[in-house]
C-alpha cells in the first residue's frame, strides 16, 4: 500500500475499533477545549467579516455557524467556525509535529456531522481519525516543512478531509482519495503567519473548508493520485527536506493514537513562549523575586522563539500574541495571559511597556536540536543587588509530559467560554460535552 492507503487505514480503524476510556476522554477533551478557544474568536474579526461577506451567498443546511448562530452549509460553517477557533491563540497543539490539529478537523468534523444528522460517537471517531492523519503526516515533514509553511494550513487539511470523509461514510480507499485530494488543496505560508494582518486564523478556516471538499469530493467518487504524500513530486517533497520520514511518521500504529498526545494550552499567546512563561514563573516561585527588583530578563530559547516571538514593539493583539517580550511583561505585572492580556487597554500600559524595554532573547543552538519534541527555554533573571538567578524550563504547562488536569481544562473552558455564552449555556454547552451522547449544536 501507499503511504495514503496505509494512513486511510489507519483513520478507518477508528470507525469500528472499541474506544477506551482513555481515548474517549481524551476526544472530549478535545472537543470541550475547541469550543473554549473558538468562542471567543466568534465575536471578533476576521471570523465576523468573514460572515459578512458571505451573508448575501446562499449557502443553508444543518451546520451551525458559532459566528453568526445561524444555520449554514458544513463548508460555510467549517470555514467561519475554524477561523474563529484560531483566533485568540489557544487550540491545541502535537507538539511533535508542531500542528494545532483541532481547529480544522474539529471545525470540519463537526460541520459535516451536524449536516447529516450523525450520532456523537461518529463525530468522535471522525476527531480521532482526523488527529490520527494529520499528526502522522507533521511527522514525516517536520521540522523543515515550518521553514516555510503553516503545518496547521496545510496538514489541517489533511486531517479536516479524513474526518468528512469518515463521517460520510468513506471505506479507506475513500478515505484516501479524500487526503491525496487535499493535499493539492493545501497552503499556508509563514509570512502570512508571522506578518501583520488577518490571515492566519483564515489558515484554520480554508484547511477545514477545503478538507469539507475533498472529503465529500470523494464521497462522490472523484480520486487523485495515491501516491501524493511520498512520491518525489508529492506534498512531503513539495513542502519539506525530504519525500518524508515516513517510519518516524508511521511508528506505533495501533499501539498509540495521537489524540492522546495533546497539548492543551493554559496561556492564549504564541506557544513558542510558552517555556520562557513557565520558566520565569517557576524562577519567581523560588527566589521571591518581586518585579521591581528585576533589571533584567533574558532567554535562550529554541529558533522558532527567537526567529518567531523577537517582536520588542508590537502594536496590535496579533502580534502581542507573538511577542515574547510583551508576554512576560504582561505575565510578570498580571500573572495571567489570557484574553485580557491582549485587550486595547492592556496593549498600551506604560508599565508594561517599560517592563519590555528589560527581556531580550536569543537562540539556543542545544535546544533547538531538540525541537520540535522539546520545546525548552533557560530563563535568566537579574537583580538590582546584582544577582542572577537561571533556571531550564524542559518541557511546557499543558503538553503531555505535564498536562492540564481536567479540572484545569474545565477553569479554561469556563473562563472563555463565559466571554460569550451565558453562564447557564455555558454549563448546559460543556456537561453535553463531558457528559452525554448528544450532539453539540445551537447555543443558548
Amino acid at each position: 500500500m501507499s503511504i495514503v492507503q496505509t494512513l486511510a487505514t489507519a483513520a478507518h480503524h477508528w470507525n469500528t475499533a472499541a474506544l477506551t476510556d482513555e481515548v474517549t476522554l481524551a476526544t472530549r477533551k478535545a472537543l470541550l477545549d475547541w469550543f473554549a478557544t473558538t468562542l471567543p474568536g466568534t465575536t471578533q474579526a476576521p471570523a465576523t467579516l468573514l460572515a459578512s461577506a458571505f451573508s448575501a451567498i446562499p449557502c443553508q443546511g444543518h451546520a451551525v455557524s458559532y459566528v453568526d448562530g445561524t444555520h449554514r452549509s458544513p463548508r460555510y460553517a467549517a470555514l467561519v467556525n475554524a477561523t474563529a477557533s484560531h483566533t485568540v491563540e489557544f487550540d491545541d497543539i502535537f507538539k511533535d509535529g508542531g500542528y494545532h490539529p483541532g481547529s480544522p478537523t474539529i471545525a470540519a468534523a463537526l460541520a459535516v456531522a451536524q449536516e447529516i444528522g450523525a450520532e456523537v460517537q461518529a463525530l468522535h471517531r471522525a476527531i480521532i481519525g482526523g488527529y490520527e492523519l494529520g499528526c502522522r503526516v507533521a511527522l514525516a515533514i517536520q521540522p523543515s516543512h515550518y521553514r516555510y509553511w503553516h503545518t496547521t494550513a496545510t496538514v489541517g487539511t489533511l486531517g479536516a478531509a479524513t474526518a468528512t470523509a469518515m463521517l460520510l461514510g468513506g471505506n479507506a480507499e475513500t478515505i484516501a482519495h479524500a487526503v491525496a485530494l487535499a493535499s493539492s488543496f493545501a497552503a499556508g505560508h509563514q509570512q502570512n503567519l508571522q506578518g501583520s494582518g488577518m490571515a492566519k486564523p483564515l489558515h484554520a478556516g480554508h484547511a477545514a473548508e477545503a478538507g469539507v471538499l475533498a472529503g465529500y469530493a470523494a464521497s462522490h467518487g472523484v480520486t487523485a493520485s495515491l501516491a501524493s504524500l511520498e512520491a518525489p513530486a508529492g506534498f512531503a517533497a513539495a513542502t519539506s527536506d525530504s519525500p518524508g520520514d515516513w517510519q518516524r511518521a508511521l511508528a506505533g500504529i495501533g499501539e498509540w493514537t495521537p489524540i492522546t498526545r495533546m497539548t492543551i494550552k493554559a496561556h492564549g499567546c504564541c506557544g513558542h513562549i510558552f517555556p520562557a512563561i513557565d520558566g520565569l514563573a517557576t524562577l519567581l516561585a523560588t527566589t521571591g523575586t518581586q518585579v521591581e527588583a528585576i533589571t533584567h530578563i533574558h532567554v535562550e530559547g529554541y529558533a522558532a522563539t527567537h526567529q518567531m516571538c523577537d517582536r520588542p514593539e508590537p502594536t496590535t493583539p496579533q502580534e502581542a500574541r507573538f511577542s515574547l517580550q510583551y508576554s512576560l511583561a504582561t505575565y510578570l505585572l498580571t500573572r495571567r495571559l489570557r484574553l485580557e492580556a491582549f485587550a486595547p487597554e492592556t496593549l498600551v500600559r506604560r508599565d508594561i511597556r517599560a517592563l519590555m524595554e528589560r527581556i531580550s532573547v536569543e537562540e539556543d543552538r542545544e535546544l533547538s536540536a531538540h525541537y520540535p519534541t522539546q520545546r525548552m527555554a533557560r530563563v535568566h533573571l537579574t537583580t538590582t543587588d546584582g544577582q542572577t538567578f537561571s533556571h531550564l524550563q524542559t518541557c511546557r504547562k499543558g503538553d503531555p509530559e505535564n498536562p492540564l488536569s481536567l479540572e484545569e481544562l474545565i477553569a479554561k473552558y469556563d473562563e472563555l467560554s463565559q466571554q460569550v455564552l451565558s453562564k447557564h449555556a455555558s454549563e448546559a454547552l460543556k456537561r453535553k460535552i463531558l457528559d452525554t451522547h448528544e450532539m453539540p449544536a445551537t447555543l443558548g
